[in-house]
């Protein structure tokens, strides 16, 4: 069966640190997928935070994010009490979606990498929506100032 391999990008403009806990793990003493996904979606609603919106609201006051899909390849054990890095980019803006690509790891190097593909969606009415211009401007203005900054 063909794998689905997903490559590191060149930069990520998001990070956000967590700690492995107990309830992270799976049977076999590691980070379970399923605590993965939840981590991700931290990291992610951490994001929007950043830019001053949030998953339901993209800064319009009625357009919101559904996740289309999501790809992860693992690379390696996450083990309770490690620290793990998240970074996020958030890349390939087209009329009415978005991906967010994320890269966790750890002291030791990569756990895992991620790519979740965002429908954005018009809560009103329920449907899809144009991406909000005010979530790519705030986008922008938050990329220019990690520019300056490095």
């Amino acid at each position: 069966m063909p794998r689905v391999k997903l490559e590191e990008q060149p930069e990520y403009a998001f990070s956000h640190t967590v700690t492995v806990r107990v309830t992270d793990l799976n049977y076999g003493a590691h980070l379970a997928n399923s605590a993965l996904v939840e981590l991700l979606h931290e990291a992610r609603a951490r994001l929007f935070h950043q830019l001053g919106c949030s998953e339901v609201d993209l800064g319009d006051g009625h357009t919101g994010i559904i996740m289309a899909d999501l790809a992860i390849n693992f690379k390696a054990e996450g083990f309770l009490f490690e620290a793990l890095c998240i970074d996020s980019h958030i890349a390939e803006l087209s009329r009415k979606s978005f991906r967010i690509f994320q890269r966790v790891r750890k002291e030791e190097g990569l756990v895992a990498l991620a790519e979740t593909g965002i429908v954005t969606f018009d809560y009103r009415v329920r449907s899809p929506a144009a991406v909000p211009e005010t979530f790519v401007l705030a986008l922008q203005s938050y990329l220019k100032r990690e520019e300056i900054e490095r």
